[in-house]
């Protein structure tokens, strides 16, 4: 396996490392510019120290957005607006002078887990980032499903009921945010401390937790139902929360009793990679990138 470069591009740092054939190297993280122009001078100066230092062969990035593999536009929006609606991957590969691979950062997070993390022995998958809203990636034979519209993978917009969408019921954020909306004189509390009131008893706190688990278990069920994955992997902090899954399956096993014919109980897993994801994903759509060329 080559030497490559890996950038993980996020609205607050961008990180950089590289890859050695097996395992991540000297990873280390700079605040992401404000500029384009900043921007462009600071990876090339990154890639260009890779270069000199480990004789990389290509770059691998990860970056938010709707990344269009055909046209090496990323198309959407995100938090980095500078990147967007310009042939950035032709622009990064020129400038670096090695070929260049861009997926979005979800989906590289999904490739980690498929490769080598939670998902290693499955053909497909699906995978829920569970931050602020509800994002992720479907996985079919390996390859990413991107969709018509690279959409794919967005889960965040299903409807969780007749008026809220799953990003609105089915994070902690919002669990939060509905809890202190209902107690104003209570001190602002965060996702873990909303879990730990409502395993101490706390009735309001159990409401939402409970909330959030059926949000979740519905959107789950109705994926497998339709898309029969191989395994279900949970990422996003939320992740590391021991009462999640259990909570989430116990919601399943409801939905499952209520439809009779429902026989398929969905393998519900946490990720593996955390903070690496993004970079060892980048790695993955590297590799499968150019196998095809």
């Amino acid at each position: 396996m080559q030497a490559l470069g890996i950038i993980d591009i996020g609205g607050t740092s961008i990180k950089f490392a590289t890859w050695n054939g097996q395992t991540i190297q000297d990873r280390h993280a700079i605040d992401t510019p404000a500029t384009k122009a900043d921007f462009f001078e600071l990876v090339t100066m990154e890639v260009t120290k890779m270069k000199q230092q480990r004789k990389i062969t290509g770059v691998a990035i990860s970056s938010p957005g709707a990344v269009n593999k055909l046209t090496g536009v990323v198309e959407g929006a995100s938090a980095i607006p500078y990147i967007h609606n310009f042939p950035i991957q032709a622009e990064l590969s020129e400038r670096f002078g090695l070929p260049v691979s861009m997926e979005n950062d979800a989906n590289c997070a999904a490739l980690a887990e498929l490769d080598s993390g939670a998902g290693k022995t499955a053909n497909s998958l699906i995978f829920l980032v569970i931050g602020t809203g509800v994002g992720g990636a479907v996985i079919v034979n390996h390859q990413i499903w991107h969709g018509a519209h690279l959409f794919g993978g967005e889960f965040g917009f299903m409807m969780a009921d007749e008026t809220h969408i799953l990003s609105e019921l089915g994070t902690a954020p919002s669990a939060v945010k509905r809890y202190l909306a209902a107690h104003p004189d209570v001190p602002a509390v965060s996702g873990k401390t909303l879990f730990e009131l409502a395993a101490n008893g706390d009735v309001a706190a159990q409401q939402e937790v409970q909330v959030l688990y059926h949000a979740l278990a519905k959107a789950i069920y109705n994926l497998q139902y339709s898309f029969d994955p191989e395994k279900i992997v949970i990422g996003g902090a939320i992740s590391n929360n021991a009462q999640l899954i259990p909570g989430i399956n116990r919601e399943i096993e409801a939905i499952r009793k209520q439809v009779k014919i429902a026989s398929i109980k969905p393998d519900i897993v946490a990720c593996q990679y955390h903070d690496e994801a993004n970079l060892r994903g980048a790695v993955v759509d590297f590799e499968q990138t150019y196998a095809q060329v």
